[in-house]
């Protein structure tokens, strides 16, 4: 096996981050994980909101399409996952194993940040993290926005198991294209994030943290207003079922189904007005 190549990693990083509105800055804040690369923009003195990207190859770097409209408002910080492909960088010492090392990471992120409490919001894995965090430090969360969420209201669809086992068990990045290209239906997809993901095949990172979907008596004490979209051509799930379940079990749900996008074309690819929808939730 090669050695993998982080410099063209991070040169079609650089390449995504380059997408964002002037005024971005990078911060590294420690925690007992290990250190978090957060991208920063948006008034000093605005609510703060956090960014988490997918799971996969999926960094910070995805939601450059939502962030100018999202900064007007809010200071944003958009999150390299610990352990996984990005800027951040895990403790050796003290890797995440659990839901409640998630929810203590984020914990400590705030922290280290100065934000006592901050809206969130996640697309796929990034949106399990978020329900999860929500679930279990509510006094931290604000209002959630979960983009296409994934293991949070149903299962993965057989058909998207077996299409990403070769990508999964030998990542290559002609292997992540064929990837995509079916999920998205050949959708029209940004060439330098595709590049990234392409980049990611192979990115050295430790096994995600998963686990079981929330328990309907949870779900139901959660006292958070909660935006939950669903992609309707998403081959991940069925997005029916996430949709009602959604609005069966959670108490302060708005749940809508975006047309027209899948689930691999978020956030970077979404349907015009998405941006304008997630602010107008954030400022209800």
């Amino acid at each position: 096996m090669g050695t993998y190549d982080f410099d063209g990693f991070f040169s079609a990083y650089d390449k995504v981050v380059a997408k964002w509105p002037a005024g971005r800055e990078a911060v590294e804040v420690p925690t007992p994980y290990g250190t978090t690369y957060v991208h920063v923009c948006g008034p000093a003195d605005g609510p703060a909101l956090v960014l988490l990207p997918g799971g996969g190859g999926a960094t910070s770097a995805s939601w450059y399409a939502q962030v100018s409209e999202l900064a007007r408002t809010h200071r944003v910080y958009a999150v390299d996952l610990v352990g996984r492909p990005g800027r951040s960088a895990r403790a050796g010492d003290r890797p995440l194993r659990a839901v409640a090392d998630l929810t203590a990471w984020l914990d400590a992120l705030l922290d280290g940040l100065g934000v006592e409490a901050a809206d969130v919001g996640g697309h796929s894995y990034g949106a399990w993290i978020a329900l999860h965090h929500a679930l279990g430090s509510p006094a931290r969360v604000r209002r959630l926005f979960l983009l296409d969420p994934t293991g949070c209201f149903a299962g993965f669809a057989a058909a998207y198991l077996l299409r990403a086992a070769p990508m999964l068990l030998r990542p290559s990045a002609r292997r992540v294209r064929a990837f995509l290209e079916w999920e998205t239906a050949g959708a029209v997809l940004d060439p330098d994030w595709l590049r990234l993901q392409e980049a990611a095949a192979g990115f050295p990172s430790a096994k995600p943290v998963t686990g079981p979907r929330p328990a309907p008596g949870a779900l139901g004490g959660l006292d958070v207003p909660v935006l939950l979209l669903v992609a309707a051509n998403s081959r991940t799930h069925d997005p029916s079922a996430v949709a009602a379940r959604a609005a069966r079990l959670l108490p302060r749900a708005q749940v809508e189904v975006l047309a027209d996008v899948s689930h691999h074309a978020l956030p970077q690819s979404a349907p015009a007005g998405l941006a304008g929808r997630l602010s107008g939730f954030l400022a209800s």
